[in-house]
């Protein structure tokens, strides 16, 4: 079988980088008060700055299709003809643009100059990219493809806008006596961001450059046996069920907020970090291999708040991994879910640091209903 390496990368981040002080003047104020769990949510995930494809109006700047399509434009920025070589393009998000056409289609209408090719739209959270990787990885893996391209995107911004809360808060009494839902639904508004970058993959290494040869990729999915964590366009039941948008009557969507983001906290919390670095170490052990090779480790955290956690675990197991040899960029471009592991990789390769030989190991945790997707790759 051929190798399979990553051969460029390219981003695509919307308008200027956003303080935290200013995150309300773009999101709003609901019900025109400053946000009670802001200021906790920003102290535990440590974020300073992020992106937002939309202006303070609220009015959007890009769409999420657009910004990735300007991500791979990007790939190709030296020789634009090359676009023309691709042969499958793989896009992963958490939010699409719509529920139909696929999001990956409508990346692809936005590059007439590429040629009509197979297109793939995985669903999900923050793996879905590792997924549009995966399936991009296998297909030259197997001699199908030769060059293809490969992407991870969010535009959550606009959904995290006060006045898709405006109708919910204002049913105060309820709020008083559950707070917790409050919590849950403001909680992400301090977490999330906007941005697309790609990979493109090919069987051969790009002469001039580095290149990151890709040795695996591991997923696993804990949906089995955990109830739903995050969810969207639905809400939870008691029983921990969701019910969905569909089973709603049109007022019910806007005074329940349900085609908003929710996180359910206690069960991120309890699960998120053990469940995916625990199944780590038996990959690892699987494949004979120790951290020990590894230098450097990419997470995707959604929160400072997980670092340590994910350090203790894995010190607990004899796997620890030295701090000086983590490599994150969440505090200054904020958790872009699908896009952060691309815009990590990218940043990585750009910054000078990396030497052939060298081992990188990703790893990329989805609280949704608890999917995990780590690959491994080395510097040639």
């Amino acid at each position: 079988m051929p190798e399979v390496y990553i051969t460029r990368t390219s981003r695509f981040l919307p308008n200027d980088l956003i303080s935290n002080e200013e995150m309300e003047d773009y999101l709003g104020y609901v019900n025109g008060a400053k946000s009670r769990s802001k200021a906790i949510v920003l102290r535990n995930n440590k974020i300073k700055g992020r992106h937002y494809a939309i202006t303070k109006e609220g009015k959007a700047t890009h769409t999420n299709s657009e910004m990735v399509s300007l991500a791979i434009k990007e790939l190709f920025s030296s020789n634009p003809e090359e676009i023309k070589e691709v042969e499958l393009l793989a896009c992963g998000t958490s939010t699409p643009d719509q529920m139909m056409p696929s999001h990956g289609v409508m990346v692809h209408g936005w590059l007439p100059e590429m040629e009509s090719i197979e297109v793939v739209s995985p669903s999900g959270v923050c793996c879905s990219g590792m997924h549009a990787f995966k399936y991009a990885y296998m297909a030259i893996k197997i001699g199908d493809k030769s060059k293809a391209v490969t992407t991870g995107s969010e535009r959550v911004s606009r959904i995290l806008r006060s006045e898709q809360f405006e109708d919910e808060v204002k049913r105060l009494e309820e709020l008083e006596q559950n707070p917790i839902v409050a919590f849950q639904k403001d909680f992400l508004r301090w977490m999330l961001s906007d941005g697309a970058a790609s990979f493109l993959l090919e069987d051969k290494p790009n002469p001039d450059g580095i290149n990151l040869r890709v040795d695996w990729v591991d997923g696993i999915s804990y949906a089995n046996r955990e109830e739903p964590c995050m969810y969207m366009a639905s809400d939870k039941m008691e029983d921990g069920t969701l019910k969905s948008y569909m089973d709603y009557a049109p007022e019910e969507l806007m005074q329940g907020s349900i085609l908003s983001i929710k996180q359910d906290t206690r069960l991120l919390d309890k699960n998120i970090v053990s469940l995916g670095f625990n199944h780590l170490i038996k990959i690892l052990k699987k494949k004979n291999q120790s951290v020990d090779e590894v230098d450097y480790f990419l997470p995707h955290l959604s929160s400072f708040f997980f670092e340590d956690k994910i350090a203790d675990i894995l010190e607990s197991n004899g796997m620890g991994i030295p701090k000086e040899k983590w490599f994150t960029n969440l505090s200054q471009k904020g958790n872009v879910g699908a896009g952060s592991i691309y815009l990590m990789v990218d940043e990585l390769i750009k910054s000078g640091k990396l030497e052939k030989g060298q081992k990188i190991l990703l790893a990329v945790p989805e609280s949704s209903r608890f999917s995990y997707v780590f690959a491994y790759l080395t510097v040639c």
